[in-house]
């Protein structure tokens, strides 16, 4: 530098300041491009940002978001075709049980077979009935937020929706006017955000209810990020697991009464990290790890905070990376095979924050009453064409008393029946 001129210093050094000011006034422009939001503020959850793309977002996945179903369902042509589509295990059966029962979600049965069936995103709640051997669905609730998850009990339907669960007083009788039902618990928050809810009732009558933060990652409120357990009676409520991300789907293990349920781990790392996971609640309060660490042994990148993953309860299974595992049973019929007594079957809606789109399938796990040594393999697939393309988005499983199952897929707007015969 000391043998140039004063000349050359002062056009390398404004070369360089241009340089530097392209890069930076480059990156600020990606930085802006990016979604990314701060959750540590009052003004974040008084006023929380309307999409729900919340939390860091990385340029590998810029402009991922999650897919539009068709508004009015597949058609009955489409529904036909696709179950041909479908691949099962030798001896198992698909077929459509239902059809137009739009952005279908989670579903329970009435004492008299009425197939109650929750709504994502329409508002809706439905009822199916047998007429003469012709499944007629009727939409019986109307202008909910989002009534994702639903129970019966006692002659009662019961509805939960963003901040309210809502009972239903003999709801078989009255299908055709519900009315406005009781709110029976209410403490909890509104946002809708990662708020659509799952009922998953015990044997003392008590609802296991899953609160999940309404972004992607950070430092949730303390009403939120945890599984209650919620008596429909009195309007008690017990916090029974902590550091839970997204949970959507649980059921009680009919050989213990554990609490098991799935959960959708963060996006924005990357297509193939973290893994979404399966869980089971061994003794209250225990705490699954978000937002410090996911899939049992990663820490977050940002929100680690000096954690270490051993310090959190690990999943039974990890189930991989955002095939968004939803609604779940334990098997408990007597018409498939004796191997899957008690085995847990999962529906996978399948990825968005991924650029090769896997799940929408169900899942079949085999696990013993303590969680260990717990296997998996796919059960039914078929409902992905090619990198992205959606054909169905299993939500929902539920048994029937035959010992089938019934399956609800908000996507196609449909229930399905598998069947097994030998």
């Amino acid at each position: 530098m000391k043998s140039m001129t004063g000349r050359s210093v002062v056009a390398c050094a404004a070369i360089l300041a241009t340089a530097i000011g392209m890069a930076s006034l480059n990156q600020a422009s990606a930085q802006q491009k990016l979604k990314s939001y701060k959750s540590d503020t009052k003004e974040f959850w008084t006023n929380p940002p309307d999409d729900w793309f919340l939390g860091d977002e990385t340029e590998a996945q810029k402009g991922l978001a999650p897919p539009s179903g068709p508004p009015t369902g597949a058609s009955d042509a489409e529904l036909a075709a696709m179950m041909k589509k479908i691949k099962l295990p030798p001896g198992f059966k698909i077929e459509v049980y239902a059809s137009g029962v739009l952005a279908a979600r989670q579903m329970a049965w009435g004492d008299k077979g009425t197939l109650f069936v929750g709504s994502f995103g329409l508002g809706n709640v439905y009822a199916i009935t047998d007429k003469g051997g012709k499944k007629e669905v009727k939409t019986v609730i109307k202008g909910m937020k989002m009534p994702t998850g639903i129970a019966f009990q006692d002659g009662a339907l019961y509805v939960i929706d963003i901040n309210k669960l809502i009972k239903y007083e003999n709801a078989e009788a009255n299908i055709d006017k519900l009315g406005d039902g009781k709110v029976v618990y209410d403490d909890m928050p509104s946002f809708a955000a990662h708020g659509w809810k799952y009922l998953a009732p015990d044997k003392d009558g008590w609802f296991y209810v899953p609160f999940g933060p309404p972004f992607n990652i950070g430092i949730p409120p303390t009403s939120l990020s945890q599984i209650r357990r919620v008596d429909p009676k009195t309007g008690n409520a017990e916090i029974v697991a902590l550091g839970v991300r997204n949970s959507v789907g649980g059921d009680v293990d009919p050989r213990t009464g554990k609490y098991w349920f799935t959960e959708n781990a963060r996006d924005w790392i990357s297509d193939d990290m973290p893994s979404d996971k399966l869980n089971m609640i061994s003794k209250l309060g225990e705490h699954f790890g978000y937002p410090h660490c996911h899939q049992g042994d990663m820490p977050d990148p940002k929100f680690a905070m000096g954690h270490k993953c051993s310090e959190f309860t690990p999943p039974v299974l990890n189930l991989g990376a955002h095939v968004a595992p939803l609604g779940m049973k334990f098997y408990t019929g007597n018409m498939f095979p004796a191997e899957y007594k008690n085995n847990i079957f999962i529906a996978e809606h399948g990825s968005w924050n991924r650029h090769k789109y896997q799940g929408a399938r169900i899942k079949r796990v085999i696990a013993g009453p303590d969680g260990k040594n717990a296997k998996q393999e796919i059960f039914a697939s078929g409902w992905i064409e090619g990198d992205q393309g959606y054909l169905g988005r299993p939500a929902d499983i539920v048994l029937a008393k035959d010992g089938s199952l019934l399956i609800a897929d908000d996507w196609a707007g449909a229930i399905y029946r598998i069947s097994y015969a030998k």
